[in-house]
């Protein structure tokens, strides 16, 4: 299609989704007038809830919109939020115009990484994200239960006879009902000072440890440790890891400054700022080196935002990784950001997944051992089956990230 020929408008725009086991999926479904559907993913079960609500409410901002002038429309209705421009407004227009890439790039029938620039590379190296970590949290969904350090160890050797490269996994708890889940910065346990307790960190690194012992000496290891301690806390969980060789500690810090000094102060290379949105946010962590890998949303900030995130750290040579712990449209998503990208560093991928993900989906991603290959299909390359996620509805769902009361 020649875009001087016609001009395509946004007709309609609404949102679905359906039961992910311990979550919901949730799409972005946009229309043109000439009948070309753009899809997206967004996420309303890590963050804030409302985002549904507000993409409703600003919907009618970008009904009519060309959908070939995204920039345009996302500035212009992104300047209607100037006062609090950041958190769920930011992504209700980042899923927004991601919608827009997509029926953008099916009109003029090419990948949204043409759109981008063009691919650097035809397949994406991945880590094997929340290793263990689901099987512990939710071993009804994910395949076999892990209770013990003994099951760590097992899962690292499988990811290793799998053909993975690297695995990253979270912090535990040990006690004698097995390991738990440790999220005290998303309230779970709830521990307002963040504390790490020396038990906290022998089990942490023992749980490392173990994974390390099942993957052996060739494959990297990963460890998240979320927003669940302040700057005190962050400083000795990694000064008791200096010892065990790490791709990365991930951790979330809203002081650049303070994430700084803990870069200085290890041996271990720091990853961050999955949680924030543009170039404004980033910022004062690439001018204050508080990064060696900038962790990018591209389901939160779109892909297009997301390469001016990524230009600017090429600017200050540091690489990014895709935050993507979604379903497999997501995943597309963020691998035709990596397949523009220069500067990428590794992709994150959930290998466990529900045994319908697959059914949810025109086309799946495909690996060939720990690489994810890059589709030159139109668009993200797939989109949901209406009548699939129909088959499976979502739920609602009272706790947050399994908080009990």
């Amino acid at each position: 299609m020649n875009h001087n020929d016609v001009i395509v408008r946004i007709r309609t725009i609404e949102t679905l989704s359906c039961d992910a086991g311990w979550r919901n999926y949730h799409f972005l479904k946009l229309t043109t007038d000439e009948g070309t559907v753009g899809w997206s993913e967004f996420d309303e079960d890590f963050g804030p809830r409302g985002l549904s609500t507000i993409i409703e409410l600003y919907a009618p901002l970008f009904i009519g919109a060309d959908i070939f002038d995204h920039e345009r429309t996302y500035m212009q209705v992104a300047a209607t939020a100037r006062p609090a421009p950041l958190g769920l407004p930011a992504e209700a227009f980042g899923a927004i115009e991601n919608a827009m890439l997509d029926a953008k790039a099916k009109l003029l029938g090419i990948p949204v990484h043409q759109l981008l620039g063009g691919k650097h590379r035809d397949n994406i190296p991945v880590y094997w994200s929340h290793c263990a970590s689901w099987r512990i949290s939710h071993p009804d969904l994910y395949g076999s239960r892990i209770s013990d350090l003994a099951g760590v160890k097992d899962i690292g050797r499988e990811a290793r006879d799998r053909g993975f490269k690297a695995v990253k996994t979270n912090m535990f708890s040990y006690g004698t009902n097995g390991p738990k889940s440790w999220g005290s910065g998303f309230g779970n346990p709830y521990e307002p000072g963040l504390n790490i307790d020396l038990k906290l960190t022998r089990d942490v690194v023992a749980h490392v440890e173990s994974l390390r012992e099942g993957v052996g000496e060739d494959v990297e290891i990963l460890l998240d440790l979320n927003f669940n301690a302040r700057t005190e806390g962050f400083l000795r969980l990694l000064r008791a890891l200096n010892d065990i060789d790490l791709f990365w500690v991930e951790l979330d810090l809203y002081n650049p400054e303070a994430l700084a000094m803990l870069r200085s102060q290890g041996n271990v290379p720091i990853a961050s700022c999955e949680t924030l949105f543009g170039v404004r946010e980033f910022l004062p962590y690439l001018i204050n080196q508080s990064i060696d890998v900038g962790i990018v949303d591209v389901i939160w900030n779109g892909a297009w935002q997301a390469m001016k995130i990524a230009n600017t750290a090429e600017a200050f040579d540091v690489n990014v990784a895709p935050h993507n712990f979604y379903s497999h449209l997501a995943t597309m998503m963020s691998a035709n950001f990596a397949a523009a990208v220069p500067n990428l560093r590794i992709m994150e991928h959930d290998v466990d997944r529900l045994n319908y993900d697959d059914d949810l989906f025109t086309h799946s991603p495909v690996f060939t051992g720990d690489r994810l290959q890059v589709t030159d299909r139109p668009g993200w390359g797939t989109e949901p089956i209406e009548e699939a996620l129909r088959a499976h509805p979502a739920v609602k769902r009272e706790a947050y990230l399994g908080i009990q009361r």
